[in-house]
């Protein structure tokens, strides 16, 4: 097995890597004048099971170069296999026609992949579930939700209820409110324009609960912010926890959560992230997981026992 880092996160494959008890192989990653691409296995990958990790980042389409580059040269090396390790999943918002004469971009970067070699795919929390029909090779979409959830239980809060900040999120959400032991609200919003969000309706008790607001991504972090608000509002305890499994942090969400005053917000390294980025941020690993997930592919075992772990 050989196990290569993409630009996007070598970190992140560095803890995998320990995880795993091995060394991450070298890779040749350049970019000429011109901004294009340059990749380049300095190790031997003939008859190889290859796991290639790069998330999405704020590179995202450098990334995503980067990591079919890499895809088609594991496969013209004549690797035995080629897994693509994606913990964030690029353009898994754009997973429909939302509007007229839009494109479908998940479906669009699901194809890329395969054709530039992916025989495998393992990722983190998809935006949406039909991401995974995008594609005519494996998926693995692994949940964070149990790493979210024993961390959780061990605050021991006081009458805890998970706050969906949309009904798209409200079965992700009851998923967890049910391993936590919490009651669940549902936030109803509207997005006037890409980016920007206004919460309409909530329905659930909340008031003088603790309220943890749980979703699959933080961007801006306007939804978030507006949501906090809303429940302040409805007289929601004032320590209020968020949860969102990629922390995406594009301008100006750092800001605004700063401002914003969460309790905690709390997410994972599934994107490279400053840990001291604004107080109250807590950033959990995902490489434990990721590593057992590897280990199971490598070995032939089931993957299905540990999606959940």
């Amino acid at each position: 097995m050989k196990l290569f880092a993409g630009s996007s996160h070598r970190e992140l494959a560095e803890r995998i890597a320990k995880e795993l008890d091995m060394e991450l192989s070298h890779v040749t990653l350049k970019t000429f004048s011109s901004g294009e691409r340059y990749v380049r296995f300095d190790d031997s990958v003939r008859g190889k099971d290859v796991f290639i990790l790069q998330t999405a980042t704020q590179n995202v389409n450098e990334d995503l170069m980067e990591l079919f580059l890499m895809c088609q040269a594991a496969k013209l090396s004549f690797a035995k296999s080629v897994h693509v390790i994606t913990p964030f999943f690029p353009y898994a918002r754009q997973d429909r026609v939302a509007e007229y004469r839009e494109p479908i971009s998940a479906k669009l970067v699901a194809h890329l992949l395969e054709e530039s070699g992916a025989d495998h795919v393992i990722t983190l929390n998809l935006h949406s579930d039909q991401i995974q029909g995008f594609f005519s090779i494996p998926v693995d979409c692994l949940e964070a939700m149990t790493i979210f959830s024993k961390y959780i239980k061990q605050k021991q809060l006081k009458s805890p209820v998970v706050v969906s900040p949309d009904a798209g999120g409200a079965k992700r959400a009851k998923k967890f409110a049910d391993r936590i032991g919490a009651e669940l609200a549902i936030m109803h919003k509207t997005r006037p324009e890409h980016n920007k969000s206004e919460v309409l309706e909530l329905v659930g008790d909340i008031r003088g609960h603790t309220c943890i607001l749980y979703d699959d991504m933080i961007d801006t972090g306007g939804s978030l912010v507006a949501a906090k608000e809303a429940l302040l509002k409805a007289g929601a305890d004032p320590d209020v926890y968020a949860i969102a499994t990629h922390p995406v942090f594009s301008y100006p969400a750092i800001d605004k959560l700063r401002e914003a005053g969460f309790k905690e917000v709390i997410v994972t390294d599934s994107i490279p992230t400053d840990e001291n980025a604004f107080p109250g941020l807590t950033i959990l690993p995902i490489a434990p997981l990721l590593a057992v997930v590897i280990e199971h592919v490598k070995t032939g075992k089931s993957v299905t026992e540990i999606y959940d772990i």
